[in-house]
């Protein structure tokens, strides 16, 4: 029997989401999202019920950070992994706060991004 894992990608890079797909594609299920505000990220989060979330730190209208809290709120535990350029300790100290399971920096190397999964669903 095939498990299949749904992973939600939030990115408003259409380069990022493409990269994304044709990496995660082969072993997962994916799911481009853009929320249209961050007022429905928990409830999409519910609706759609992601195995992982993978997230853009900075996107118009709404940052990873957002997001991540958004998801801590709706789903507790949900594992979200953010992929940002942004290196400063600050940003990273708010991800831990929500509970972020992984901080990837750009760019991000397929297998860094495969291991990263593994390690937020607990398969590692």
């Amino acid at each position: 029997m095939v498990i299949m894992v749904k992973v939600l990608v939030i990115d408003d890079s259409r380069v990022m989401t493409l990269y994304l797909r044709r990496v995660l594609e082969p072993h997962y299920v994916i799911e481009e999202w853009l929320p249209p505000s961050a007022m429905e990220i928990g409830a999409h989060i519910l609706e759609s019920a992601p195995d992982v979330v993978l997230t853009d730190y900075q996107m118009p209208g709404c940052s990873g950070a957002t997001v991540a809290r958004m998801v801590m709120k709706a789903r507790p535990g949900l594992p979200v992994i953010v992929i940002t350029a942004n290196r400063d300790e600050d940003v990273a100290a708010t991800l831990r706060k929500f509970q972020v399971a992984e901080i990837l920096h750009k760019p991000v190397a397929a297998e860094t991004l495969l291991a990263a999964l593994e390690r937020a669903l607990g398969h590692v």
